[in-house]
């Protein structure tokens, strides 16, 4: 099974990081996991991302303000190159830092980590998005001075990051020094040339690459006694960038500002006399361009009328706008937990998250990691479509469409993939930036072909709850298209009479089982891609004949290719082992003798920094749910036996190295009746970040981990499914919770649903309300009317969890008996 490791097993510290519902609060400052600190005290906006680096600090694990889909290219070397192997690799730039605010006070600095601070709290406001910090600290000399920082990227106004630095002196008067900069960190140097802790750490395959030479070329650097502005090109992809801050200065003390300006560096000094009892209030206003080749010029002209639009708002407005944001965000997007003070706060960071992530993603991807690190070198993955775009698309659908759009975009880069691997159609890249491969091991890469498949079901689940035709016949055909087209041509029919469709040389969610034939999980998805590209086709040809003929000529597309992809969906092979009762994970998958987890220390996890990818793949081991995840995605072609029976097989050889997995698992453990065990898989996901569960929360923040939250609240414990089309409800709630509220949005009605132990209730906050279901019968549900449904139990409840003894006892359809082993370190 999968064993908690020490780390799994750790808490919050509630002492220093106490349970508030609408705030992440830090109550004591330690340097001993500033890493993880500055990942979760993060502040982004899907566009612009800052890291939540101490203003002043030199010593940071990794400092980090990021844009989504700036980029810097490299050459990816091979040891042994083969043809089709990926040739550019794609790394997210850490831009020049806005974020510096540095404190002298009699000419010494304000360094936290040796500081004496007598009060300290940060926390980061769920409600407006604002990060906060108050510190009084007690200056060597003896002089108490009262510091509160505040720090926002909004979400109103994409390109706008808001600072302010106010500083007091409480009981004498002092000379103060306040140095704001703006510094590349990619190439340059601060004053204090300390590195990054980060750069001193070991192999990890999940971190981000490290350039050789210079990223950022300077084009333009200029500044006067309020504004800084830097300008940059990066070396390799050619793309642009522009950073301008403006300054204003509140204080009734004397004071002046000296300036410098230089390729890498641009600060003003601002130097005070002050006295005590008289406030010293810095506001930086910061913008932040980007182009894939602009010139660099017209990005500073953009950040220009940026900041002059600051300056006639003023800042306050701009705070307002973030709270009303934000406001309206939470009213369609917040999940109420009764009574679970800890999980609440915990759930409302992980969807504030989210909205990070997306909100001001326009023409980009969302990176697995966000804009809060540079962890996964800032590509998009399949993350994306499976785990993100279900909140998406059910609170905020217009995120999930620009999401979509951006696949959309780089369909003819997936379209010379698949040339390249020799296949018709379109392949989307396993992980990217700028669309194309940049995924450098092929056997854990490339060969996942399902994202094809991934991309499908996404597009189809938005259309069916928006019922957005519009952009089904204007660009989700493509897509749909070109995938089928490439599964068709893919798998093959056997010469022998065997009269099923077969895809080999794939890989399948499972990263620890690699290039098998008829991965179960492929295959189901790649039969639903089939069957959705026939019948939006046959639709479109039926309702809309123009677009129809229009696509037909745009793609040149033949009346029997449809004919071909349903052929193929039908007669689809879809491994099942009789011996056993299972769904094996693919052809080959129970020739493989069973890895003993249970006997595998802790110091050994995760596998894959541990052991070589050939002695993992020998073995019947998961890296995450793979069978499981097909369950959920496509539960309606399973009965409930055939749910329990393969849970039971898979959950016990699945190591959870892959944060990916553990919603996955909740989701069908409290569908097949392992309510506990749904609980324990949900936890532990939902705090993978806040507490440091897979110990890489430094590399930023695990998104689609955060949007598998939402899933196995509302598909989870809630019992939502959409399958074909039709909203349904079967509640699960955890035994111990009092009540579960979240809102869907389905056709343009946001409905609220809240499950007891004792009935479901149903409202429509907006629109006209919806046809429903709930354990088989149909539910109207109306608007300002709550509809409530009692309900007979919360389903099967099984104690515990499954066991790998049990497995070790099964036979092989040759009648071989399955072992366990671990194998030799």
């Amino acid at each position: 099974m999968s064993h908690p490791t020490s780390h799994e097993r750790r808490t919050v510290d509630r002492l220093r990081f106490p349970a508030d519902p609408w705030r992440l609060v830090e109550t004591q400052f330690s340097s001993a996991d500033h890493g993880v600190t500055e990942t979760l005290f993060a502040v982004a906006n899907g566009y612009l991302g800052m890291r939540g680096n101490v203003e002043e600090g030199r010593e940071s694990h990794a400092h980090g303000t990021f844009i989504n889909g700036f980029h810097e290219t490299w050459p990816i070397r091979h040891a042994e190159e083969a043809y089709g192997f990926a040739k550019v690799g794609q790394t997210i730039v850490n831009v020049p830092d806005a974020k510096v605010i540095r404190l002298y006070v009699d000419d010494e600095p304000l360094l936290l980590p040796v500081a004496d601070l007598v009060e300290y709290e940060r926390a980061l406001d769920l409600r407006d998005g604002t990060l906060r910090r108050d510190l009084l600290w007690r200056t060597p000399s003896g002089k108490r001075v009262r510091i509160r920082t505040e720090r926002m990227v909004s979400f109103a106004e994409r390109h706008l990051a808001v600072m302010t630095f106010e500083v007091t002196l409480l009981d004498d008067d002092a000379p103060v020094a306040i140095s704001s900069q703006i510094l590349n960190r990619q190439d340059g140097q601060d004053e204090y040339h300390v590195p990054a802790a980060s750069l001193g750490e070991g192999f990890d395959p999940r971190k981000a690459e490290q350039f050789a030479g210079r990223v950022l070329q300077p084009q333009s650097q200029w500044g006067d006694d309020e504004r800084l502005v830097l300008a940059y090109r990066t070396s390799n992809s050619g793309m642009t960038l522009a950073v301008a801050a403006d300054h204003h200065l509140e204080t009734d003390n004397e004071w002046d500002v000296r300036s410098q300006v230089d390729v890498d560096l641009a600060k003003h000094v601002f130097r005070v006399d002050a006295r005590a009892g008289q406030p010293i209030r810095l506001t930086k206003t910061v913008t932040y361009h980007t182009s894939r080749g602009v010139p660099s010029r017209e990005l500073v002209d953009r950040c220009r009328r940026t900041l002059d639009r600051v300056r006639v708002s003023g800042v306050e407005h701009e705070l307002a706008r973030q709270r009303a944001w934000l406001d309206e965000f939470w009213e369609r997007s917040d999940v109420e937990i009764t009574g679970q003070p800890e999980i609440q706060q915990a759930v409302r960071w992980n969807l504030f998250q989210l909205a990070q992530a997306t909100a001001r993603a326009e023409g980009s991807g969302v990176p697995a990691k966000g804009l809060t690190g540079s962890g996964y070198s800032g590509h998009y993955f399949w993350d994306t479509e499976i785990y993100v775009l279900p909140f998406l698309t059910y609170t905020t659908p217009r995120f999930a469409r620009n999401a979509l759009r951006f696949r959309h975009q780089m369909l003819e880069a997936a379209r010379r993939r698949a040339g390249d691997l020799s296949q018709r159609g379109a392949l989307f890249p396993w992980r990217t930036i700028n669309g194309e491969e940049a995924s450098a091991y092929y056997a854990a890469g490339t060969a996942q072909y399902h994202i094809d498949a991934d991309v499908s079901y996404a597009l189809v689940q938005y259309v069916r709850a928006t019922g957005d035709r519009d952009f089904v016949r204007r660009e989700a055909v493509d897509i749909l298209v070109e995938t089928a087209r490439m599964w068709e041509d893919l798998g093959f029919w056997r010469a022998n009479g065997d009269d099923n469709f077969h895809i080999h040389g794939v890989t399948g969610p499972d990263e620890y089982t690699t290039v098998v034939n008829d991965n179960l999980f492929t295959n189901v998805m790649a039969r639903f891609n089939l069957r959705a590209a026939a019948i939006v086709v046959e639709r479109m040809r039926a309702e809309h004949p123009d677009d129809y003929g229009d696509m037909v000529e745009r793609l040149g597309l033949g009346r029997h290719e449809i004919a071909a992809w349903t052929r193929a969906a039908d007669s689809m092979a879809i491994p099942y082992a009789e011996s056993i009762g299972i769904h094996p994970q693919d052809s080959h998958f129970l020739e493989r003798e069973l890895w003993d987890l249970a006997a595998t220390p802790p110091s050994k996890r995760p596998l894959l920094l541990h052991y070589h990818p050939l002695v993992i793949y020998r073995y019947q081991v998961l890296k995450q749910a793979d069978v499981v995840l097909a369950l959920f995605l496509q539960g309606q072609h399973f009965t409930a036996e055939e749910k329990l029976a393969d849970f039971e097989y898979y959950d016990p050889l699945t190591t959870g190295d892959s944060t990916l997995s553990g919603v996955v698992q909740s989701i069908v453990a409290a569908e097949v009746g392992y309510h506990e065990l749904a609980l324990e898989y949900f936890t532990s996901s939902l705090f993978v970040d806040l507490a440091n569960l897979h110990d890489n929360a430094s590399d930023g923040v695990h998104v689609a981990s955060a949007g598998g939250t939402w899933s196995a609240l509302a598909f989870g414990f809630g019992g939502m499914r959409d399958h074909d089309g039709v909203l349904t409800f079967d509640p699960r709630l955890p035994r111990d919770w009092e009540g579960l509220t979240f809102r869907v949005t389905w056709h343009d009605s946001r409905l609220r649903v809240t499950v007891t132990s004792e009935a479901i209730e149903l409202e429509a906050e907006t629109g006209d309300g919806a046809e429903v279901g709930v354990r088989g019968k149909q539910v109207t549900v109306v608007r300002g009317e709550v509809t409530r449904v009692p309900l007979d139990g919360q389903g099967a409840r099984f104690a515990g969890r499954p066991s790998l003894r049990a497995l070790s006892g099964n036979r092989r359809e040759d009648g071989t008996l399955i072992t366990a082993t671990v194998p030799h370190s």
